[in-house]
C-alpha cells in the first residue's frame, strides 16, 4: 500500500471522472487533480486507499501544451471549476471521451460520440448565483465551499468568471448592508445568526432578482438593504427573502416574501415566455439550453400526430416545445410547485395540448401503462442518479417508438442505456452540450429507437 505523504514521480496517463488526472504506480491507480495527460510530475500521496490512492502535484516536471494559466485566482480552494488548467478546447475533448468511454465500457454500446457543443465564449454564463454566508476574520463574507467541506472561500474582488457581474455586485451590496445594519451571518455549527445565503437569478435581457436566504423575517434596516441593492445593480428586479430556519444544507426554504419588486420573473426560451420565481427550476446557461432542448426536439421526431410523455418534466419546459409539434404531452413530475409553474406556463403560452401529473415517475409512468397508455415517443430528463429501474421497465412495457433521453450524469446514463438496449430497443444518436464550462460535468441527449416495432 500507498502511504500518505509517499512522493513518486509520476506520468499522467489519462483524464478520470472530474477531469482529475490519472497516473499508476506499481499498478495502482493515483488520481492527480491538475493534472494533464502527458504531463511529469512529483506526487505527493494525500489520501491512499486499498486499490487506489489521491495525489497532489508537489512539483511540475513537464508540462502539457494544453496547460493554461487559470483565470480565476481562487481555482484551487474553490474546486467548482476543476477544467481552468487546460484550454477550453481541450476540455471539451476531456467530457467527450469521458461519455465515450462510459457508454462503452458500461453501457456496453458502439456507439461513436461526436464532439461536444462548446460556447463561444465560455464565461459570464450562469443565470444563477449561490452564495453561501460566514464571518472570516469577525466580518461577514460570501463565496463558495472548499471541496467536500463547508469552509467557505471568499468570492474574489473580480467576482466569479463564470456569473454575470451583477451578480457579483448584488452579493457585495448585500455584505456591505450586513456591515451597516448587524446583520449576523448564520453559523452552521451553533444554528445562530441570520443570513445564511444570497441567491441571484437573472434574465435573458439583464434583470435581476436577489434572493436573501435568513432564518427569520424580521431584517434590519430593510430599507437600507433595498437602497444598497437598487443603487448596486442597475437591473434590479426584485428583492426576496427566503425564510429557511431548519439545520439542513438545503439553500432555500418553502417561505417566500417580497420586499420590492416583482414576486417571479420573465424569461424566454425558443420563443416561449416562462415564469421563474425563487423556488422554480430553469436551467442555468440558457444559450445552450436551447441547443440541448433542441436536440431533443429533433431526436424526437414528431410530425403533429403523437402522444408524448414527459418524465421528470419539472417547470414543463421541455413539456411546452414538444407540445408544439406533437398532437399531445403528458408531463409527469413529483415537485408540486413544479407542475403549478408548468400549468402556468402552458396557459401564458396558450398550450391547450398539455396535461401535468404530480407524482413520482416511478409510480406514475408504470400506472398509466398498466392502464393501456401506449405513447409514440417518451421523454426522461432524470436527476443525476438516472431513472429508477421502475421508470425503465415502463418504457419497455409501453414500447414507444422512440425514447428520448437527456442527462446529467453520464455513468447513470450509461447504465440506463444498457437496461433500454437489452430491452429491445438500439442507441441510435449522442450528443452531448456543454452546459456547464470550466467544470467537469456534461449534459448529453440520446435516442433510442425500436427496429422492430411497428411505426404507429
Amino acid at each position: 500500500m500507498l502511504r500518505k505523504n509517499d512522493i513518486f514521480e509520476m506520468t499522467c496517463e489519462s483524464f478520470g471522472q472530474d477531469a482529475q488526472g490519472v497516473c499508476r504506480h506499481e499498478g495502482m491507480a493515483v488520481f492527480v487533480p491538475g493534472l494533464l495527460p502527458g504531463e511529469r510530475a512529483l506526487v505527493r500521496i494525500v489520501k491512499p486507499e486499498k486499490r487506489y490512492a489521491f495525489g497532489r502535484i508537489d512539483k511540475l516536471l513537464t508540462e502539457s501544451s494544453e496547460r493554461t494559466e487559470p483565470f480565476c485566482p481562487v481555482y484551487k480552494r474553490c474546486g467548482g471549476c476543476s477544467c481552468q488548467h487546460m484550454a477550453y478546447e481541450t476540455s471539451l475533448r476531456f467530457k467527450q471521451d469521458q461519455v465515450q468511454q462510459l457508454l462503452s465500457r458500461v453501457g456496453g454500446l458502439d456507439i461513436a460520440v461526436p464532439p461536444v457543443l462548446g460556447m463561444d465564449e465560455p464565461f459570464a454564463y450562469r443565470n444563477k448565483g449561490a452564495y453561501p454566508v460566514a464571518e472570516v476574520k469577525g466580518e461577514p463574507a460570501c463565496g463558495f465551499f472548499a471541496p467536500r467541506s463547508h469552509d467557505l472561500v471568499p468570492l474574489p474582488a473580480q467576482g466569479c468568471r463564470i456569473q454575470r457581474l451583477d451578480s457579483r455586485d448584488a452579493a457585495l451590496a448585500v455584505l456591505d448592508w450586513m456591515k451597516k445594519s448587524g446583520a449576523r451571518a448564520y453559523d452552521e455549527t451553533t444554528g445562530k445568526g441570520l443570513v445564511r445565503h444570497i441567491m441571484t437569478r437573472s434574465t435573458r435581457s439583464g434583470g435581476l432578482m436577489v434572493v436573501l436566504v435568513v432564518t427569520r423575517r424580521d431584517i434590519p434596516a430593510r430599507d437600507l438593504l433595498i437602497q444598497s441593492l437598487r443603487s448596486a445593480v442597475p437591473g434590479l428586479l426584485s428583492v426576496c427573502l427566503s425564510i429557511n430556519s431548519r439545520r439542513t444544507n438545503v439553500i432555500l426554504g418553502e417561505e417566500i416574501h417580497t420586499l420590492w419588486g416583482q414576486p417571479v420573473m420573465e424569461d424566454t426560451l425558443h420563443g416561449l415566455k416562462f415564469s421563474v420565481s425563487p423556488l422554480s427550476f430553469f436551467q442555468v446557461n440558457p444559450d445552450q439550453t436551447e441547443k440541448l432542448y433542441q436536440l431533443a426536439l429533433d431526436y424526437a421526431q414528431l410530425s403533429g400526430g403523437e402522444t408524448v410523455v414527459d418524465a421528470y418534466c419539472g417547470a414543463g419546459t421541455i413539456s411546452l416545445l414538444l407540445a408544439r409539434r406533437a398532437k399531445k404531452v403528458i408531463g409527469i413530475e413529483i415537485v408540486e410547485p413544479a407542475i403549478r409553474n408548468a400549468e402556468e406556463n402552458a396557459a401564458r403560452n396558450g398550450v391547450r395540448n398539455a396535461e401535468f401529473i404530480v407524482g413520482a415517475s416511478e409510480e406514475v409512468l408504470p400506472r398509466l401503462v398498466a392502464g393501456g397508455m401506449r405513447p409514440d415517443v417518451i421523454v426522461v430528463d432524470p436527476p443525476r442518479k438516472g431513472c429508477e429501474e421502475a421508470v425503465l421497465q415502463a418504457i419497455i412495457a409501453a414500447a414507444p417508438n422512440r425514447v428520448v433521453y437527456v442527462s446529467c450524469g453520464a455513468p447513470t446514463l450509461a447504465r440506463d442505456a444498457k437496461i433500454l438496449c437489452e430491452g429491445g430497443y438500439r442507441a441510435e444518436k449522442v450528443q452531448c452540450v456543454d452546459m456547464f464550462c470550466w467544470t467537469g460535468a456534461v449534459e448529453t441527449v440520446m435516442l433510442f429507437s425500436r427496429p422492430d416495432s411497428a411505426q404507429r
